[in-house]
């Protein structure tokens, strides 16, 4: 009785350490979401959410700007990632490379939340086949009110300013800057003519660079919250997510009255994720219209992409509106004409 007692707690305690290891085996395989996202652009509550209803553990690395993504994943950094983030010119180019993995709608119920009017804007993936909206906004200019002089132009002029020199920066990022410069011209922001591109180094070169301590599209947020910097071309979320909500009246964000460059973000899942289930969980979870809701609150997000999250925000003061985007560009491809911005771009960054 002893030996057969003996046997079966023995028999017991291996079935339970296989059914540990199994489960553990599991967490490992299916328990990790691995995310490649813009800085300050994850809501740390958001994320904590998803995990505690899901049990998914959420990971996540940085970038800069869609040039630094898109060399990481050429090179091979994709591998490993189950959801990245980029702007609508490289969700385009992913799209032709064959890079992304098609989004199976039947498991992203939510994605009947998006607004049409990104439809219309989202020339590269209109039907959402393989990349669906996280955001859709604009870049911007923010002026800490508190230091700045207080007839300063809302414009793109404002980098030409002379008595701020010393205290201004601009995102390092060619398509925002040199798209910003292009609408200052009265040209369209994805201008591939030879003598309007020249024109828009010529005028950063010149007249906005004399005045700005750099190009910076990481750190610069901290520099203006703690008054470094003036102004500073930027996203608002940059900004707003280093402010303590108390001082958000003397922040004046504004995109430019001449119309700058908007932008669509997406989540798209690139071939080789090993978390394609869980990744479409996190989309999905993404546009439930309350829990996008927080997404817009936690950076003063106005609602232009998810058609119910309205209803559900706590903030009804935006940084922008859809309506201060009507002179913006969207970002295009610009295929084999990408090259002379690259070009210019080396003059604009570092000429003396």
């Amino acid at each position: 009785m002893y030996g057969f007692t003996r046997r079966l707690i023995l028999s017991f305690v291996i079935l339970f350490t296989l059914f540990l290891t199994g489960c553990k085996r599991n967490s490992s395989e299916n328990g990790k979401l691995y995310l490649y996202n813009w800085t300050y652009y994850t809501p740390d509550s958001v994320v904590e959410q998803f995990e505690k209803e899901t049990g998914i553990d959420v990971i996540i690395d940085n970038f800069a700007s869609n040039e630094e993504m898109f060399a990481k994943v050429m090179a091979g950094g994709n591998e490993g990632y189950d959801i990245i983030f980029p702007s609508s010119d490289y969700t385009s180019i992913m799209i032709k490379l064959g890079m992304l993995e098609k989004i199976d709608h039947a498991k992203v119920p939510n994605i009947r939340y998006v607004n049409p009017l990104i439809k219309e804007k989202a020339t590269y993936d209109r039907d959402f086949n393989y990349s669906v909206p996280y955001f859709m906004g604009s870049s911007g200019i923010a002026v800490n009110k508190a230091y700045a002089p207080s007839n300063y132009s809302r414009t793109w002029a404002i980098f030409g300013d002379k008595r701020m020199e010393g205290r201004m920066s601009m995102l390092d990022d060619m398509r925002e800057v040199m798209g910003g410069a292009l609408k200052h011209l009265g040209y369209s922001g994805n201008s591939t003519d030879g003598e309007e591109l020249q024109q828009a180094v010529d005028l950063i070169v010149n007249e906005w660079k004399p005045n700005i301590v750099k190009f910076d599209s990481e750190s610069f947020a901290k520099s203006f919250a703690r008054g470094e910097f003036w102004v500073s071309q930027c996203y608002s979320e940059n900004i707003f997510s280093e402010i303590p909500k108390d001082k958000w009246d003397d922040i004046d964000f504004f995109i430019p009255s001449e119309g700058g460059m908007m932008y669509i973000d997406n989540m798209v899942i690139p071939k080789g994720s090993k978390h394609i289930d869980a990744a479409l969980k996190f989309i999905n979870f993404m546009h439930t219209p309350a829990i996008y809701a927080q997404f817009l609150d936690e950076f003063g997000f106005p609602p232009t992409t998810n058609t119910e999250a309205a209803k559900y925000m706590e903030n009804t003061r935006y940084a922008f509106t859809a309506e201060d985007m009507k002179n913006s560009d969207i970002n295009i491809d610009l295929g084999e004409d990408l090259e002379k911005f690259n070009s210019l771009w080396q003059i604009v960054r570092y000429q003396p």
